[in-house]
């Protein structure tokens, strides 16, 4: 089976339910609780490099010292913010997913299914109720 990484954080209603539709496709991904074991400087470097995106974009607002910090000030470059987020591994977005097919910030969640080798083996509802894949695993 292909190996599937996703940097997690549980408490995270998208994580979880990016975890799940992974789960959904019959793979079990090496989970890796990013807030607990936080990637380092060269691994956040290679994921966004993977992501094809800047720095800027994978860093997380929300409940984060990222204010504080000024970090949305364009003074900051990629290298500085990705030394803030290994500072402060919360600065970093969840869920990052990695497959064989690609990596991606899967925000929302159903942003995981463009990188999944296999399909989706039954329906899936998201924690809030919205509908994602219907009873014949397809997206809907």
């Amino acid at each position: 089976m292909a190996s599937i990484t996703i940097y997690h954080n549980p408490a995270c209603g998208t994580s979880r339910n990016t975890l799940a539709l992974i789960r959904n496709s019959g793979a079990e991904p090496e989970v890796i609780e990013y807030l607990k074991t936080p990637p380092g400087k060269e691994r956040l470097q290679q994921l966004l490099a993977a992501m094809g995106i800047p720095a800027r974009e994978l860093l997380r607002q929300k409940g984060t010292p990222c204010d504080d910090l000024q970090l949305g000030d364009p003074k900051w470059t990629d290298d500085e913010l990705v030394d803030f987020m290994v500072q402060h591994p919360i600065l970093m977005n969840r869920p990052v997913v990695v497959t064989p097919l690609g990596a991606r910030l899967c925000r929302p969640s159903e942003r995981v299914l463009d990188i999944l080798s296999s399909p989706q083996q039954g329906a899936f509802t998201k924690e809030d109720g919205e509908v994602v894949i219907n009873a014949e695993g397809q997206r809907v």
